[in-house]
This record gives C-alpha cells, sequence and structure tokens, in this order.
C-alpha cells in the first residue's frame, strides 16, 4: 500500500516523548474508503457499512504501523472494566472487553470510540502498552486502573507508565439527567466538581468526562495528558455516536486510537 494512501493520525506529545520504539496514533476520520454516515475510516466491525470498506480500512490503519491487519488486535467493547491480555499467540478473537495490554512487538492494539474516551498507555522503559476505551460507565467502575493494573502484572512500574486521552465529547456537548448525576454522587460525593447546571433543562447537568477520566489517572499515579478534542463538535475529523443520535441518524461511524511496540 502506497504512503499516500495511509492516514494520518494525531499524535499525543507525552507518548511521543516516551521512546522512538512505541508508535501510536489518533486516527481520525480522514484517510479511509467508506462513504455516506461513514465517510472516511470507518473501523467499526459492528456498524452497518459494508464490509469491505470497514477492512480496508483496518488494514490502512495497521499498514501505518507496519503490520498486516492480522496484528491489528481489538475488543468487542461492552462498556465494562474488564482487560485481555494479549501475547505473540494473538489469533484475532475479539473477546468481550474494553482494554487491551501486551508486551509483543508488532501487535498492534486498537480501541474504537465515537464519544467515549480512547486512552493509550506505555511504559516504554518496560516494554508495556495498553489501550482502553472508557465512556462513563468504564470509567466509574473501573477501566483505567484495571488497565494500569495489567500493566504492572506484566512489569510495568506505575510512575514510567504515560497516558493520553484522545478525542472524546467534551462538557459542552455532553447533557445528562438527574439520575447519572446521583449515580456518581452515590459513589464519590466529591465527584459533584465534574458536573455544571445545565441551561438547556431544569434538573440536567453537562458532564466533564475528560475531566473525570484525567482525574482518575492521575488518582491512579501515572502520567496523563489530553488531546482536549471534542467529537461532538469535530464533525470534520470525527464519528460521534451522540451527534448522530441528536439528528435522528439511523448508524454511526467509529475512529480507532491504537498503539504498538516497534520490532527490532
Amino acid at each position: 500500500m502506497p504512503d499516500d494512501a495511509l492516514p494520518s493520525p494525531i499524535q499525543s506529545p507525552l507518548l511521543s516523548s516516551a521512546s522512538p520504539l512505541i508508535a501510536h496514533g489518533f486516527f481520525t476520520r480522514a484517510g479511509g474508503v467508506s462513504e455516506g454516515l461513514y465517510a472516511g475510516l470507518n473501523v467499526g466491525l459492528g456498524s452497518r457499512d459494508a464490509r469491505a470498506h470497514v477492512e480496508e480500512n483496518r488494514a490502512r490503519v495497521a499498514a501505518w504501523f507496519g503490520q498486516p491487519v492480522e496484528r491489528l488486535a481489538t475488543v468487542h467493547q461492552i462498556h465494562s472494566p474488564d482487560v485481555v491480555t494479549i501475547g505473540a499467540d494473538y489469533d484475532g478473537t475479539r473477546s468481550e472487553a474494553d482494554a487491551l495490554v501486551t508486551t509483543t512487538p508488532g501487535i498492534v492494539l486498537g480501541v474504537l470510540s465515537a464519544d467515549c474516551g480512547p486512552i493509550l498507555f506505555a511504559d516504554a522503559r518496560a516494554g508495556v502498552i495498553g489501550a482502553a476505551h472508557a465512556g462513563w460507565k468504564g470509567a466509574l467502575t473501573g477501566v483505567l486502573e484495571n488497565t494500569i493494573a495489567a500493566m504492572l502484572a506484566r512489569g510495568a512500574t506505575r510512575s514510567d507508565i504515560h497516558a493520553c486521552l484522545g478525542p472524546s465529547i467534551g462538557p459542552a456537548n455532553y447533557e445528562v439527567g438527574p439520575e447519572f448525576v446521583e449515580r456518581f454522587r452515590a459513589q464519590d460525593a466529591s465527584y459533584d466538581r465534574f458536573f455544571t447546571p445545565s441551561e438547556r433543562a431544569a434538573g440536567h447537568a453537562m458532564f466533564d468526562l475528560p475531566a473525570f477520566t484525567l482525574d482518575r489517572l492521575s488518582a491512579a499515579g501515572v502520567k496523563a495528558e489530553t488531546l482536549d478534542l471534542c467529537t461532538y463538535e469535530d464533525e470534520a475529523r470525527f464519528f460521534s455516536y451522540r451527534r448522530t443520535t441528536h439528528r435522528s441518524e439511523p448508524d454511526y461511524g467509529r475512529q480507532i486510537s491504537a498503539i504498538s511496540i516497534r520490532e527490532a
């Protein structure tokens, strides 16, 4: 595949500084072959996009890492705190989980998103990487902490782990009802600080998912940053489930964020 056919993902300054042995990218919807609602680089196997288009888009993502598509590992995401660790024997199985960890060079870990937060992790010194999909439910129930724990179990050191939150829905566009707020307050009353009153509907609030995600990462003791990019606002670059819902569109695409340890 020629280089000019490959997508150009967004890079994290923090992850880029970790080590040249770590390759990563927060891919936008640009650089793919899908059309219509899915126009661009839709990698969602669960979408109703043409399967051939999705497979080609996934192949382009893998090729950016210099790998065949068989080395692109993703999971069947279910908004859980569950993490799978994979190795050289990875056979393409898409387990039900929301995060992946590996120490195997050449495997590309990918998580899909369309408003939820994609987080890429790396301990370059230990050669351990991770990728997590964290919407409100995953973030609240521990997918970030579980990803870190899985990395520690593979030899990572907490203080050496770098993490970056990619494009996700921002607080100006994430309106929630009172029962949502109470769910967070019930776990920790201090989580009230991630909500501000909505000007659109009485009793509703605007939720700052990126700030909540970064707070959980910081509390877990890792170095973290955000790209500060809102999927809802930037239609040219990102798919958004909530934007699609507000427009009563029948389906939506998914972008991918991915990370790999370069092969020697």
